[in-house]
C-alpha cells in the first residue's frame, strides 16, 4: 500500500505529521499536540484526505497501469 505523509518542521523540529495511515494528524511537541487536536476536528483534516485522493490516489494509478504496461 501507498503511505502519505505531511510533516509540519519548524527550526528543524518535527512538530505535527499528518499520516494516511493513521487517517490524522499526530503532534510531536505540545505545540504540534495542541495543533493536531485542533487540526483534526477542523477543515485541514478533509483538505490533507483531499490531497491524499487528488495526487497519490491518481499517481498510484498511473504507476502501477506503467508496471503493467511493461509485463
Amino acid at each position: 500500500g501507498t503511505e502519505f505523509i505531511d510533516s509540519y518542521v519548524f527550526n528543524r523540529v518535527e512538530h505535527i505529521r499528518f499520516n494516511s495511515t493513521v487517517g490524522r494528524y499526530v503532534g510531536y511537541t505540545e505545540l504540534g499536540l495542541k495543533n493536531a487536536e485542533a487540526w483534526n476536528k477542523g477543515p485541514q483534516l478533509g483538505q490533507e484526505q483531499g490531497e491524499l485522493e487528488r495526487f497519490c490516489k491518481h499517481n498510484a494509478d498511473l504507476h502501477y497501469r506503467a508496471i503493467l504496461d511493461k509485463t
